[in-house]
């Protein structure tokens, strides 16, 4: 049996490449996304960001294990082991995820993720009224921050030729 210190030990040399490995793998990635001339934040400038803060947090993981400065570990105490997995949220969820990815291109964006955002909402347990509204806007604001701001086509679908949804 591995003493709890060596095995935390471990566990956290783990998550700590496994975190750098996953940077180092959107940064190198990222240098792929085909980038037009003009625009002063292109779309690499979000991946580079999220790539350099995954290698810089998991490049401190490892030197922080290293110097013996470990997570605790938690007791557990709200944790209800006698509780089973509700398979039928989680079905739904992935039903959502589903019809999100299969809508993307013939609907659109805004309508796609319109539904991704209320039908977890949904399943998850929000009021259907309020979750509704809150995910058209959200998916709204999504697509024009992607074509507006940042100059990123997002599938319009149905909303093609709106100027400020059609990327």
């Amino acid at each position: 049996m591995i003493p709890e210190r060596v095995s935390g030990q471990v566990e956290e040399y783990g998550f700590g490449g496994l975190v750098t490995a996953i940077g180092v793998f959107t940064l190198i990635d990222a240098t792929t996304i085909a980038a037009p001339g003009g625009n002063a934040v292109g779309p690499r400038a979000f991946p580079y960001a999220v790539g350099v803060l995954l290698v810089v947090t998991g490049v401190m993981a490892i030197v922080l294990t290293f110097r013996g400065k470990l997570g605790k570990a938690e007791e557990a105490e709200d944790v209800d082991t006698e509780v089973r997995t509700d398979w039928v949220t989680v079905g739904k969820l992935m039903a959502v995820l589903v019809a999100h990815l299969a809508l993307i291109d013939v609907a659109g964006w805004p309508i796609a993720a319109a539904l991704l955002f209320f039908g977890a909402a949904w399943t998850l347990g929000a009021v259907w009224w309020r979750a509704l509204p809150i995910a058209v806007v959200l998916a709204l604001v999504v697509q024009v921050v992607f074509a507006s701001g940042l100059g990123l086509s997002l599938p319009a679908g149905v909303f093609e030729g709106v100027p400020f949804l059609d990327g």
